[in-house]
């Protein structure tokens, strides 16, 4: 076990389970690390000492559109893992939509040794909704796109055989009209407007 540079610890001051910056430390015998760490969340600074754990293998569902698969990953009992946090398990990109701890009970965070079952999908690539606009009617599609891939305001896009202009993108606490731009990975919905094709 080589010093960390963070580790998600029990803060004195806040009492809250926190990610602590590691300020300085030292591995003892039998992996044990002494250490003073600054809580992110108040900055307050202690010492502390921390054992070494061994990885828990933990089972996770990953979902690939229509298709399920089960797998297993390791991870420290000491981190935390949160609902939306991106992952890789063996070489798959994912991103969890739900954790399982004790009693069937679902949570937005847990602590590695609480968590029973993860559940997960595919990120990879994504499918980004886009509602079009033709005058009178709109109709829904979808595309495809990478998760860090950006769409901004006025882009044009290609959506199966017709080309549209983005006017607004809903994220998730907003809607961005006029100018701005979106992650695919933050998008819940595209907004655009048919463009009509000229033919010379």
């Amino acid at each position: 076990m080589t010093v960390p540079n963070a580790l998600y610890l029990d803060c004195p001051h806040c009492g809250e389970r926190t990610l602590h910056e590691v300020l300085r430390g030292r591995m003892g015998t039998k992996g044990v690390l002494e250490a003073t760490v600054r809580c992110q969340e108040c900055e307050h600074v202690h010492s502390t000492v921390v054992r070494e754990q061994q990885p828990k293998e933990i089972s996770i569902i990953i979902s690939d559109h229509d298709v399920s698969e089960r797998r297993t990953l390791e991870l420290v009992p000491q981190e935390t893992v949160a609902v939306d946090e991106e992952i890789f398990v063996d070489d798959v990109h994912v991103r969890i939509t739900a954790i399982e701890v004790d009693q069937n009970r679902r949570v937005q965070k847990a602590s590695v040794e609480d968590i029973t079952t993860l559940w997960a999908r595919r990120f990879d690539r994504l499918k980004v909704k886009v509602s079009i606009n033709s005058v009178h009617r709109t109709f829904a599609r979808t595309i495809e796109a990478t998760p860090d891939e950006e769409f901004y305001i006025g882009d044009v896009i290609e959506v199966g055989q017709d080309e549209a202009a983005i006017h607004s993108i809903k994220v998730k606490r907003r809607m961005i009209r006029n100018r701005g731009s979106a992650e695919a990975r933050d998008i819940i919905r595209i907004y655009a407007k048919l463009m009509r094709k000229t033919y010379i």
